[in-house]
C-alpha cells in the first residue's frame, strides 16, 4: 500500500482507565514487536533532513493470529509517505536479525470513537513508561474531537517532535531481547 500518513499523536502521562464500556468491549488489543534497519550514512547527518525509515513488523491480534508487514516511512511531522506490504512469517524471520538493537515493543489498544480510530500505544522494555495516543486523519485539515477519557491525560501533542517517532524510540531502545 502506498499512500500519505496524516497522523496526530499526543503524550499521555499514563493508559487512560475510564474508557467507556461500550467503546472497550469493540477495541482491539494487539501485541506489537517491530524493529528498524540501520539508517543509511547521509541520514545521520544534521544537516540533511532524515532519511527513509524502514521496519518490520509483527502483530499478534486477539484471535491468536500474526500479521507481518514491511513498511517503509519518509518525511517528518504531520504528513509522510508511507509504503506497505504484508510479508510473509519467513521473510519476517529471515529479516529481523537486521533490526538488532533497533527494535520495540508495545500493546496496542485500538478503538473507534465515532468513526475515528484511535490507538493507544503503550511501550515496554523503557526506563519510564510510555503512552502515545494516535489517530490518522483523511486530510490535514480534518478537524480532529480528543475523546474527554483520552483529553484528561494529554501531557501535549508530540506530532512535530520527532524524538517520538517509533524509529527513535527503538533506536535509543534497543531493545536487543526480542527474539531473533
Amino acid at each position: 500500500m502506498n499512500a500519505r500518513e496524516i497522523e496526530r499523536v499526543f503524550l499521555l502521562d499514563r493508559m487512560p482507565e475510564e474508557i467507556p464500556e461500550a467503546i472497550l468491549e469493540q477495541a482491539e488489543t494487539w501485541l506489537v514487536e517491530q524493529g528498524y534497519f540501520a539508517p543509511p550514512p547521509e541520514s545521520t547527518s544534521a544537516s540533511v533532513e532524515p532519511g527513509p525509515e524502514g521496519r518490520i513488523r509483527r502483530v499478534r491480534l486477539p484471535d491468536g493470529s500474526e500479521v507481518f508487514t514491511h513498511t517503509i516511512k519518509s518525511g517528518v511531522g504531520l504528513v509522510r509517505e508511507e509504503h506497505e506490504r504484508v510479508i510473509p512469517s519467513e521473510e519476517f524471520r529471515e529479516l529481523w536479525p537486521l533490526t538488532r538493537g533497533r527494535r520495540l515493543r508495545k500493546t496496542r489498544l485500538r478503538i473507534d470513537v465515532a468513526g475515528q480510530v484511535w490507538e493507544l500505544d503503550r511501550f515496554h522494555g523503557l526506563d519510564s513508561e510510555l503512552v502515545l495516543a494516535e489517530a490518522e486523519l483523511p486530510a490535514v485539515d480534518t478537524p480532529l474531537v480528543v475523546p474527554p477519557w483520552i483529553g484528561r491525560h494529554v501531557v501535549r501533542e508530540v506530532t512535530e517532535e520527532p524524538q517520538f517517532r517509533n524509529f527513535h524510540l527503538a533506536r535509543s531502545a534497543g531493545l536487543p531481547g526480542l527474539e531473533d
